[in-house]
């Protein structure tokens, strides 16, 4: 919880990770995405912020629920898994190395699952286990991943409609997808939103959270999100800009707005690359730049409550207390019919 001038602030970090880059778990590759990642810690966060190479590589729990619970505000993280064992062999973050901390903490953390439908049948089979084992209610999906000799997936693919199909099953409603941008060695056009429409429109009763918002991407993002009610937009790696670039981040945020609005949009932190103190405080205290507001208008407190926890709350079903909610949702999606969160 945050609070500030009085108001109080239900957070929810969509998008964290426990992730393993250890260079014992790591081959050339995997050096080259662990690097890649610490480049955008580095160069998109305030200079106290910014951590030794060492430590990015492999924090410990107790820096994770520091960094989150007891400085970072977050009443609620979900665990997001990358699995990546091409470049990881024992895994960079997978579900069942983030279920270890989210079973030590049971009040803190959402443990998300994943899967990838070049696994065929047996991928099936998995996913159906870590339902039952860890009774998730969302995947993170990871188009660009290598697996062998293939070097990504679509959302589109005909593989991927029984993992779908078994998502609705089995009432895991919430797919946050990565649509962002490029971190080598993956490819570029693996990451491309084109295939969200797709899938969206295929299975309207599943939730599909773009995380990222499609960056670069963002003007077919939100083209596709107008028009597809069930498409939410994760606001991991566009909250750290915030700091580095503030007008491009209310750019961003403010396209978001007028195209699909703020029940639609989610906080996250993408820790360890950011973390969620300085992105919260900072989002509190953002305002529109003036020379924007005649197009994009201002951000308002009830928005900002909304994104920085209550739709993640509406989504995953998360009580709220009642001190730090907000009127009933406003209803400003321009493609469809308003809708609220399921």
């Amino acid at each position: 919880m945050y609070e500030k001038d009085g108001e109080q602030y239900y957070i929810v970090d969509g998008h964290t990770h426990f992730w393993d880059a250890r260079p014992e778990n790591r081959n050339k590759w995997g050096e080259g995405f662990i690097a890649c990642f610490y480049d955008y810690h580095v160069n998109l966060s305030p200079e106290e912020y910014v951590w030794p190479k060492e430590k990015y590589d492999r924090y410990t729990e107790e820096d994770m629920m520091h960094d989150l619970f007891e400085i970072g505000y977050d009443d609620k993280a979900i665990l997001q898994p990358t699995y990546l064992t091409d470049f990881f062999p024992g895994g960079f973050n997978t579900t069942e190395q983030d279920a270890e901390i989210a079973a030590k903490h049971p009040d803190r953390f959402i443990l998300n699952g994943a899967f990838d439908p070049r696994d065929g049948a047996a991928g099936l089979d998995d996913l159906r286990r870590l339902k039952d084992t860890y009774d998730i209610h969302g995947v993170k999906l990871y188009t660009a991943e290598w697996k062998g000799d293939s070097r990504g997936w679509k959302l589109s693919d005909d593989a991927a409609k029984p993992y779908f199909e078994l998502c609705e099953e089995l009432g895991i409603k919430n797919i946050h997808v990565h649509k962002g941008p490029t971190i080598w060695p993956l490819d570029r056009d693996s990451f491309d939103v084109a295939d969200v429409d797709h899938a969206a429109t295929d299975f309207p009763n599943l939730n599909f959270i773009v995380e990222h918002s499609g960056l670069p991407r963002l003007e077919d993002f939100c083209w596709i999100a107008t028009q597809e009610p069930n498409v939410y937009a994760g606001l991991a790696v566009v909250m750290p800009f915030i700091h580095s670039r503030p007008k491009y981040f209310g750019q961003v945020v403010g396209e978001l707005l007028y195209w699909i609005g703020e029940d639609r949009i989610l906080f996250g932190s993408d820790y360890a690359i950011w973390q969620p103190k300085w992105l919260v405080e900072k989002f509190v205290d953002f305002q529109m730049p003036e020379d924007y507001q005649s197009e994009l208008g201002t951000i308002s407190t009830d928005q900002k409550k909304k994104i920085l926890g209550l739709n993640a709350a509406a989504l995953y079903d998360l009580p709220v207390p009642e001190e730090m909610q907000v009127g009933e949702p406003a209803t400003v999606a321009i493609g469809s019919e308003p809708v609220s969160p399921a």
